[in-house]
């Protein structure tokens, strides 16, 4: 089996994700399979010569965890047909290419009600990545979740065009401090924001694995991803035989997207608060896409009386309304 990064394994966050539940399937099936990476794979051409270097060296089964890695992927899948592929946050099936997103938005959605509640300056911050589908629809998540509590409290995004920059994501985690922010929520993958809400004294939530321990007074919880399960079924699929492409999504129900522990300084109420949303999200009856929705330019995205679908979900391609 083959992984592809497109950062560190070291980044302490989605890549780190990512390793973790690599090196759980070598515990679990030890002589049975043999596992290799790599990281910091730019996506780029690159990624098709990496593809296809580990295709031709005996990998049935390649993860490739990155959205930038659609068209490596795309070719080099037509190129070998008995290897499996499965693209995280892809939106293009093959005869041997799967797709597999987290609903990451159910937890950020989670995370802006308590961001909102917590904020004493009425502003919360977000360094976002790329504008890409998964990115916006998280931030609009959040957004959602902040005006449930407050919808008076603003949302500020800084596109800072990288992954994975600690140079970056500190510069702007400090701008944002400077601009009366005391919540920064980030979609990078370095521990930078934490640490900079620490010596701040400002609030952070990590997101992809727990960061509390960089900022231990200012990490209110962090967003955790957690791969393991999925991949476990897709090599038993694959081993079996049985593999098919597919696309699957994971949230709360599947215990595919979590919230680390709270911190004690969110009050007990806000807690159950947002256990209750939480509880709801996975049920169904609390939908953080729940119209009526506008977007940033006044159009009425998602009418009253009803949530987005899955394809709304996939496709969001807007800001909502209010965010800066």
């Amino acid at each position: 089996m083959g992984f592809v990064y497109v950062g560190p394994i070291g980044d302490h966050g989605w890549n780190y994700q990512h390793d973790l539940a690599r090196r759980q399937i070598e515990k679990e099936f030890g002589a049975m399979l043999k596992t290799a990476y790599v990281e910091n794979v730019p996506e780029s051409s690159d990624a098709q010569r990496i593809l296809t270097q580990l295709a031709r060296t005996g990998h049935k089964l390649i993860f490739t965890t990155s959205l930038g890695y659609m068209s490596s992927v795309l070719k080099t899948a037509k190129q070998f047909p008995d290897v499996a592929f499965e693209h995280v946050n892809g939106n293009r099936l093959g005869p041997n290419i799967g797709n597999y997103q987290a609903k990451t938005f159910e937890a950020l959605f989670v995370s802006g009600y308590i961001a909102a509640r917590m904020s004493k300056t009425g502003k919360v911050g977000y360094l976002a990545t790329f504008p890409i589908t998964t990115v916006i629809r998280d931030i609009n998540a959040t957004k959602l979740g902040m005006s449930l509590a407050n919808p008076d409290a603003e949302l500020s995004v800084i596109w800072l065009s990288t992954w994975y920059d600690p140079v970056k994501e500190t510069d702007a985690s400090n701008l944002f401090v400077d601009q009366g922010v005391d919540v920064i929520l980030q979609h990078t993958d370095s521990t930078a924001p934490v640490q900079v809400a620490q010596r701040r004294h400002v609030y952070s939530i990590g997101l992809s694995s727990d960061m509390s321990a960089y900022g231990p007074d200012a990490s209110l919880f962090s967003i955790l991803t957690d791969w393991t399960s999925y991949y476990l079924q897709q090599t038993k699929a694959v081993l079996a035989g049985t593999w098919k492409p597919d696309t699957y999504w994971g949230g709360f129900k599947e215990k595919t997207v979590a919230l680390s522990a709270f911190n004690k300084v969110i009050p007990e109420g806000i807690q159950n608060k947002a256990h209750e949303l939480i509880a709801g999200i996975s049920q169904g009856s609390v939908h953080p896409f729940q119209g009526p929705i506008w977007d940033n330019n006044g159009i009425l995205r998602i009418p009253a009386g009803r949530h987005a679908s899955v394809e709304e979900v996939a496709t969001m391609d807007w800001l909502a309304k209010g965010i800066k």
